[in-house]
């Protein structure tokens, strides 16, 4: 079976594509997509290799893969767009919409905390398992139950898994219909795009298994210390990566990361930011609710993934301490476990969104994408 690349580039973005055929040529990648939209152009629309470690099945144009928390970001957009219909104040207390959650103390949390990772409730206290996690009202409602765990709004503590039940559940008390059918109806369908919370069964077939990443020389949350957040969150519950590849997390809704795509379905739904709110005529977005993903919410040290984050509201912005491979500008980003990216440049309109499924070590980003993005911007005016 052949390793060549498919899809189209403009001949500027030739190096791109030699390093993503010479990745996956010599087992840096398995199988990956990479697309690169400017003001709605597709000027890089590429995917090769293969969908499966044992290299046996080709990663064809329609392969989806588990884009792990760069399903965070249509989340993010989900909840923005009930914003920008009037539904939503991320000034507001979740309490005005979901009153349960004032519980433990969290009466002045406000929606916009969830959305910036700083509510102080990072993950499920224990006892805690995978399995919770596929309970979504269930799992909601013991987060709404708990106290913080560090006082609100003071800093970040990463959301890992349960970002989706927070901000998925103000969305079904707003709309009545879960986050998962939301996004289908509200984000998907209408632009045509190939992504799911979750994947249907009857996708199954064309599915990309996650290969995991190489074991982490020590354990994170094991380091941490019990009473620590970071400790919490990440045993609250541990996930392991093959997880994704099992048939309970496929038919589960978690918005925080158990998204199914490619680059083209990613870069089509986060391109909506990159062209001012509006993709092909279907409006998303106004321009004073995008200035709301620029509003700095913590700028420090994260208490969950250690690492400098400068969160907006709903996506991280540009910090070269932790990613000095993104410029500065008015740029929202995020990645997924082992890699993957999708990099929204307003400044540039342009989106850059890269999918695989062999996940590299570490917490956000990987030298592959980071060599991708930097040949990216190295090409432009």
């Amino acid at each position: 079976m052949t390793t060549t690349l498919h899809g189209t580039f403009e001949p500027r973005f030739a190096g791109l594509r030699e390093s993503l055929q010479q990745n996956i040529t010599s087992g840096k990648e398995i199988g990956a997509s990479l697309v690169v939209d400017i003001d709605g152009e597709r000027v890089v629309d590429l995917w090769g290799g293969y969908r499966d470690a044992a290299r046996t099945a080709a990663w064809e144009k329609n392969t989806l893969t588990n884009v792990w928390s760069i399903t965070k970001t249509v989340t993010s957009l989900a909840a923005l767009m009930l914003v920008d219909r009037g539904e939503l104040d991320v000034y507001a207390p979740v309490a005005r919409y979901w009153p349960e959650f004032a519980a433990g103390g969290k009466r002045d949390v406000e929606v916009r905390h969830l959305l910036s990772h700083t509510s102080g409730v990072s993950g499920l206290a224990q006892p805690a398992t995978v399995e919770d996690l596929y309970d979504t009202p269930g799992a909601a409602a013991r987060m709404a139950a708990q106290a913080p765990w560090w006082k609100p709004g003071t800093a970040s503590g990463y959301h890992v898994m349960n970002y989706g039940h927070l901000v998925g559940e103000l969305v079904r008390r707003i709309t009545g219909r879960s986050l998962r059918q939301f996004v289908a109806e509200e984000i998907a369908r209408p632009l045509g795009a190939d992504f799911q919370i979750g994947v249907a069964e009857a996708d199954w077939t064309r599915v990309a298994d996650i290969v995991p990443p190489p074991p982490a020389p020590c354990d994170p949350a094991a380091a941490a210390g019990r009473d620590n957040p970071a400790y919490k969150t990440l045993t609250g519950p541990a996930v392991a990566a093959a997880t994704a590849n099992t048939p309970a997390w496929r038919a589960a809704d978690i918005g925080a990361a158990n998204g199914h795509g490619n680059a083209r379905s990613v870069a089509r739904i986060v391109s909506a930011l990159a062209r001012g709110g509006q993709v092909d005529g279907v409006r998303l977005l106004g321009e004073k609710t995008i200035d709301l993903v620029f509003d700095v919410q913590s700028d420090g040290v994260d208490l969950v993934n250690g690492l400098p984050v400068r969160w907006g509201i709903g996506f991280a912005l540009p910090n070269k301490a932790t990613l000095p491979w993104i410029p500065d500008g008015r740029i929202a980003f995020w990645g997924g476990w082992g890699g993957s990216m999708i990099i929204a440049d307003l400044d540039r309109r342009m989106t850059i969104s890269y999918v695989m499924n062999k996940m590299g070590p570490g917490i956000l980003g990987s030298d592959r994408s980071a060599a991708y993005v930097r040949t990216i911007y190295d090409q432009l005016p």
